[in-house]
Formats: structure tokens, C-alpha cells, sequence
């Protein structure tokens, strides 16, 4: 299958960040490409360059084959756009909004219309259709949000973290329509801070840290590289004192981490060395105050790539 967007070498600076340092991946038709990362990764820098609102000091994009630099528009005309921050007009309706972004792309007339209505009934406020804005939830915003986004039927959908800040029922509404515009043919690239809706709608993952691609596949590849292995999380009342090197003496410890009073130990599954760790600790004159165990999942590979939670 041949990608509907290729991305080769794309770098950008802000003054002394090098935001992004010549990353390249393809993008294929149908697919729900997530990309994950801790804050000031590159996630936001890398959707905003394809969305054509931010341009690359370097780099090459390709749209069907064509650089996008020849052809700005046909790739302009094909988008649709999330953004983090809402892109919506308070004081007039739902449906003159969806109207007014759905004539930007050229629609008018009957079929501006339809296109609008279905939109609306899409993200199930064909209801509220006449109402403005300033009276919906935060989570009815967000669903006309893509609404304004969709309605011109755009082949690639780009989301910037839609549903942050809002209830768990209108997340499941915004993560059930996703999957149905994948199901419809739509392309849709995603970021977000929630491992959970990545485990839900993904079929392949880029995880960006310090603005390169350090692993990308789907959830079950990335998983395979943890397969065996199971991580502590060990919250202490200090790190003051510990070298994390000692606990590598203990048999089966692959990886330690120490981030302010958390321990994050991956090991070995099967050797059972719980009990050496925590007589380690103690020895130490460390004090355990909470202590989880876990078996590979996106969480502990992003910890494992990263060194961090995917909020931090």
C-alpha cells in the first residue's frame, strides 16, 4: 500500500530548541496513526507542520506522491483539523458554525447543506443545532469542534488532544466516532496524554521524545519488546543515599530509574527478586511507602523508551 503522506527529514527550531531533529515516517490510507510523547517532545511541532499552520526549517513532505510544497492546497483542501484549542464561534448556532468552516473548502448551496447536517448528526447534536455555543458543556464543544472539521469530508483528520478536559461520556462519543470515520475511509493522525484511548483506536503508534522518533508500531509490536518482563513502581520517602547501579547486582533487574521518589525497576518475569530489591532498599535506610507491580503494557514500554510518564 502505497502512504497517502510521506514525511522525510523534518526538522524545526525555536531559537536555541531544536523542537524537531529530522524525523521521517510515512503515513497509510485508513490507519489511526497515535503519536505519543512526554510534553515538549515534538508532538505538537510535527501536527502543526502537517497541518501546513507551522513551517519546517528543513524537510520534505509528500501528499499522493506530490511534495507539498509544489501543491499546498490540494493537501489544505484534503485536511481536516482538530485543534487542541477550540476553534469555534460562541455567539452564533452549532450549524452556522459548521457552515461557515465547510464553506472555506468551497461548498455552497444544497450541498453545503447536507454536508453540514450530517456533520452535525454525526456528532449527535443535530438537537442543538439552533444553539450557541456559550450554552454547551465542554464536551458538546469538543464534538462540534470536529463537526466544523469533518463536514467538507476531508481524506486525512488530524486531532490535536480532542478530548482533553472533558466528561467520560462525551470521550467515548468522540473515541466511537473516530473509529466510525476510520471505518468510512478517513485517515486520522492523533496525539494525546491519555495511554488509555491509545490501547482503544490505535493501529500504529510513534512515540517522539527530545523531537526524534524513538519507536513506532502497533501496540502489540511495541508490547513484544517487554515480553518476559514486569515493572516496579516504587514510591520512597528518598532517593538521597541510593545507587540505583547496586540494585543491577540483583539478579533479573534489566533497568532502574530513579525520578524524584518514585523507583521504577523493569525485570526479568519469572525470577522471583522482590524480596532482595526491598532488602536492598532497607539496607539502604530507604523507606517504602507504596509499591505496584505490572506487566508489560504501552505504559511501562513508554516508560521504559522515555524514562517518563506520558503527563510528565
Amino acid at each position: 500500500m502505497k502512504p497517502i503522506l510521506e514525511v522525510n527529514g523534518l526538522s524545526k527550531r525555536f531559537k536555541a530548541h531544536q523542537a524537531l531533529k529530522g524525523i521521517s515516517f510515512a503515513v497509510y490510507p485508513g490507519e489511526i496513526l497515535c503519536f505519543l510523547g512526554p510534553n515538549g517532545a515534538g508532538k505538537s511541532t510535527t501536527i502543526h507542520i502537517l497541518s501546513t499552520a507551522l513551517q519546517a526549517d528543513a524537510g520534505e513532505i509528500r501528499f499522493r506522491g506530490t511534495p507539498v510544497a509544489q501543491e499546498t492546497n490540494g493537501l489544505k483542501r484534503s485536511i481536516g483539523i482538530v485543534p487542541q484549542d477550540l476553534a469555534i464561534y460562541e455567539e452564533i448556532s452549532a450549524e452556522q458554525n459548521v457552515r461557515f468552516f465547510a464553506s472555506l473548502y468551497g461548498l455552497k448551496g444544497k450541498e453545503l447543506q447536507e454536508r453540514t447536517e450530517e456533520a452535525l448528526a454525526f456528532v449527535g447534536l443535530s438537537d442543538r443545532k439552533d444553539d450557541k455555543p456559550k450554552t454547551f458543556s465542554g464536551g458538546m464543544k469538543r464534538r462540534l469542534n470536529i463537526a466544523c472539521a469533518i463536514a467538507h469530508q476531508p481524506e486525512v483528520i488530524i486531532m490535536d488532544e480532542p478530548t482533553v478536559g472533558i466528561d467520560p461520556q462525551s470521550r467515548n462519543h468522540i473515541l466511537d466516532s473516530i473509529r466510525q470515520l476510520r471505518e468510512q475511509g478517513a485517515t486520522i493522525l492523533y496525539t494525546t496524554h491519555y495511554m488509555e484511548e491509545v490501547e482503544e483506536i490505535s493501529t500504529r503508534i510513534i512515540i517522539i521524545d527530545h523531537g526524534e522518533i524513538i519507536a513506532s508500531g502497533t501496540k502489540e509490536e511495541l508490547k513484544d519488546r517487554l515480553a518476559g518482563e514486569k515493572l516496579y513502581e516504587i514510591v520512597v520517602d528518598r532517593t538521597e543515599g541510593l545507587n540505583p547501579d547496586e540494585l543491577y547486582g540483583i539478579s533479573g533487574v534489566k533497568q532502574v530509574r530513579a525520578v524524584d521518589n518514585l523507583l521504577r525497576i523493569m525485570t526479568v518475569s519469572g525470577i522471583d527478586n522482590l524480596d532482595q530489591i526491598i532488602v536492598h532498599l532497607m539496607q539502604s535506610g530507604i523507606k517504602i511507602q507504596h509499591l505496584t507491580s505490572s506487566a508489560a503494557s504501552l505504559e511501562s514500554v513508554f516508560l521504559q523508551i522515555t524514562g517518563r510518564k506520558l503527563r510528565d
